[in-house]
């Protein structure tokens, strides 16, 4: 891993024009960002089950929890870019923390009101902030180093995103299924629900924390010029003007979709009699397994992808995403199991290489394809809520049948869409 970044980063482009100061140390600060929304957004998959069990929900209910946590990215991904425009990278940065930490503290009243609707209100917040960061620290990683690399590095980073989704589902497992499985009998749904306040109070402190490091470091103040590139903004075409930018924005709501579906359906697909027979608490241990899977090829990915073309990577995960899928929605037992686990090690490369591959060649609005990409991740709000739909009519396990879809056409977005070309 050391290497990957003294390779990556002693690129001549790699060093500020202007200060001569190598880009190491920002991007490494950088990573904190990416492994804190990856264990955010994981720990999801831990909160479905346990408030589907608490507020006694159906599954059409209780992706409602992703539906509110990705729907905050239509709703905030657009005006988080003109703020970024304003107030450059690093302010994002230090807003986007500061109403992440606001979110998981309202979890507390959440939960002690034993509110569903309070719990979805937080999570909005707390996705608000999410999405801050979303919009701020992936052309921020992007912009620190040439364009050749750009898939390779914002790889390498995502990597870190990974790690955070790898541990969420231990924490998530220690200290809220913990609590609530062992004597769920005997406790009501006020003593379930009681058991989130105090980790997401722990993850608050974090998440202030860290926009308090991030306000006192010296970091490049790179900032959007669109908005005062005078004569040369008009001659530059809105973003939402090519081509392979709209495709990659379809590539992302599918692709985020299906990772979303996939790990907040895995702790039901694993307890069913028929494919694993887990406990909650057991199958939540495995949650971390499909995630960890996703940080193993994000590190290989960053390497493989600087010798091979990030499409064809890109389109043979995809391809091959699809057919574990099928394994798993129509086998059984230890074969279905492994094979759904085994999706996260080929989803690695998705996230990362559509994002720099859609805002290839953007240039000055590479910004605004940035909110249009991240307004994109409302898939993880649409696609889980549907295969709820799916899941309460015709089961857990046939409901993966449309993630198999998504993959499909992510396949095609590797092979063909994402080659440049203007959409009008």
């Amino acid at each position: 891993m050391a290497g990957i970044f003294s390779n990556e980063l002693t690129d001549k482009a790699s060093v500020d024009a202007h200060t001569g100061q190598n880009h190491r140390f920002s991007l490494v600060v950088l990573t904190s960002l990416f492994f804190m929304w990856g264990f955010i957004t994981c720990l999801n998959d831990i909160l479905i089950p346990h408030l589907k069990s608490a507020f006694a929900l159906s599954y059409t209910q209780a992706m409602l929890i992703q539906f509110c946590f990705f729907g905050a990215y239509f709703v905030v991904s657009l005006p988080a870019g003109r703020l970024v425009r304003h107030l450059g990278y690093k302010n994002g940065i230090v807003l986007g923390l500061l109403t992440a930490a606001t979110g998981c503290a309202l979890f507390y009243p959440a939960a002690a009101a034993h509110s569903y609707p309070l719990f979805l209100g937080a999570l909005f917040v707390l996705a608000s902030g999410v999405t801050m960061l979303q919009v701020t620290a992936n052309p921020y990683v992007t912009a620190l180093g040439t364009p050749q690399t750009a898939s390779s590095r914002l790889t390498l980073t995502q990597g870190f995103n990974a790690l955070g989704t790898t541990v969420a589902p231990f924490f998530g497992a220690l200290l809220i299924l913990s609590v609530a499985a062992p004597g769920a009998a005997q406790l009501d749904g006020q003593g379930s629900a009681d058991s989130v306040q105090m980790p997401y109070l722990m993850l608050a402190g974090a998440f202030a924390l860290l926009a308090l490091v991030f306000k006192l470091l010296k970091l490049p103040e790179l900032r959007d010029t669109s908005s005062t590139a005078g004569t040369a903004q008009s001659a530059s075409p809105s973003a939402w003007t090519h081509r392979h930018l709209l495709l990659g924005a379809l590539g992302i709501f599918l692709y985020v979709g299906a990772e979303v579906s996939i790990g907040s359906f895995m702790i039901s697909f694993l307890g069913q009699e028929h494919v694993a027979g887990m406990a909650e608490r057991q199958a939540a241990h495995y949650v971390a397994y499909y995630w960890g899977g996703a940080m193993i090829g994000r590190f290989f990915g960053a390497a493989i992808m600087r010798h091979i073309r990030p499409g064809a990577v890109l389109a043979s995960n995809a391809l091959i995403a699809s057919c574990l899928l099928l394994v798993a929605a129509l086998g059984n037992g230890q074969l279905a199991a492994i094979a759904v686990l085994l999706v996260g090690l080929f989803n690695s490369v998705m996230f990362p290489t559509i994002f720099s591959l859609a805002l290839s060649g953007l240039g000055d609005r590479t910004s605004q394809g940035s909110g249009i990409l991240c307004l994109a991740i409302v898939g993880g709000a649409l696609v889980p809520l549907l295969q709820g739909v799916l899941a309460d009519r015709i089961g857990v396990q046939l409901s993966f049948l449309l993630p198999l879809v998504c993959y499909f056409y992510i396949a095609f977005y590797g092979l063909r869409g994402h080659r440049p070309q203007a959409a009008i």
